[in-house]
């Protein structure tokens, strides 16, 4: 099923759009700490904090949103508040992990190289999945009527996908090739969580 498909019959359902939102949150909040892991105390930018500090406030948006659909309470990020729970909360931590993988065998890099290569490539992934789906689920708000929008999540992240761009053209004379890896290893990911989407709401 195509993601708008998927998308429209989350956002016609109350209580799946709240679990969504509350999914997006999750997300945005484990790629956020993530990014805080990977931060050398001595030696992080100002891009670095910037980044991170804009995926809380992704989180906390997203959360914020969930106040627009009336009836619903979504306290924490417990399974029970949540769509492809385990998939959802599995995704940024396999994609890092996979991420890691490649980039020892293929660098054999180490330690905080390591971790800061490992930011670049899986942060440029989602970024480049964050540019595909939030405005596929805008396009499927606004058809709705939604309340709940996005816009302003879109506009920030077409800004840090120009920023990885940068970072990553000052990593490696290679860096397009390291990218296409890490997207292709996320596609993987994707594909299996939207799936995981499509088993809990019952369409293929």
């Amino acid at each position: 099923m195509e993601l708008k498909d998927i998308f429209t019959k989350i956002v016609n359902n109350d209580n799946l759009h709240a679990r969504f939102l509350n999914t997006l949150s999750l997300m945005e909040n484990t790629g956020a700490r993530k990014i805080s892991a990977c931060e050398d105390p001595a030696t992080v930018t100002y891009i670095i904090l910037k980044h991170a500090a804009e995926e809380h406030r992704h989180a906390f948006f997203l959360k914020k949103q969930i106040e627009k659909i009336e009836g619903v309470s979504l306290p924490t990020y417990s399974p029970e508040y949540l769509l492809a729970a385990a998939h959802s909360k599995r995704y940024l931590n396999q994609l890092d992990i996979d991420a890691c993988r490649y980039l020892k065998d293929t660098l054999c890099l180490s330690g905080k190289e390591l971790r800061f290569a490992a930011y670049l490539l899986v942060t440029y992934a989602i970024e480049v999945r964050a540019d595909e789906l939030y405005p596929v689920y805008q396009d499927v708000l606004t058809e709705a009527g939604s309340k709940v929008n996005v816009k302003s999540i879109i506009l920030e992240e077409e800004g840090h996908l120009e920023e990885m761009i940068n970072q990553l053209q000052q990593f490696s004379a290679d860096w397009q090739v390291h990218a296409d890896k890490a997207v292709a290893i996320e596609a993987r990911l994707f594909h299996t969580w939207v799936k995981e989407l499509g088993k809990e709401l019952g369409v293929q």
